[in-house]
């Protein structure tokens, strides 16, 4: 249902999350590491997040990547949004723009008992309730 760049920073963001206890920056290297993600490519996931302030991004022989919000606070669409907006927002699956009970499309009833318990999951879903699992 994600790209593959939203699963990455899903993984990363809650890897961080968990080495948040050690009040140190963790580095890029040891994420792609623990991971399993091609360094290059986790390296441009990891900075997008950084611009949109979902993590804090230091620079330097100590630096590395923290959370930017709270786990507690800081919800999977938060995440998610920067590499799959389309998915989280109510458009049309069959790409016909705005697609509503108003003016449906072809897969809108059927889509629809599908795509809002998904979205709800990434909007009321935090990282501190993944940690807590």
């Amino acid at each position: 249902m994600l790209s593959q760049t939203a699963e990455y920073a899903i993984r990363a963001v809650l890897y961080i999350a968990m080495k948040d206890g050690e009040q140190k920056p963790v580095k890029l290297g040891e994420i792609a590491s623990a991971l399993e993600v091609p360094r290059n490519y986790l390296s441009k996931t990891l900075h997008q997040l950084a611009r949109t302030n979902v993590l804090l991004s230091e620079r330097g022989p100590s630096g590395g990547f923290r959370l930017g919000t709270p786990p507690e606070e800081l919800r999977l669409a938060d995440v998610v949004a920067p590499f799959d907006p389309v998915r989280l927002a109510r458009r049309c699956l069959l790409g016909e723009g705005e697609c509503s009970d108003a003016t449906p499309c072809a897969a809108h009833e059927r889509w629809k008992p599908v795509a809002e318990p998904m979205r709800s999951f990434f909007r009321e879903t935090t990282i501190g309730d993944l940690l807590k699992e």
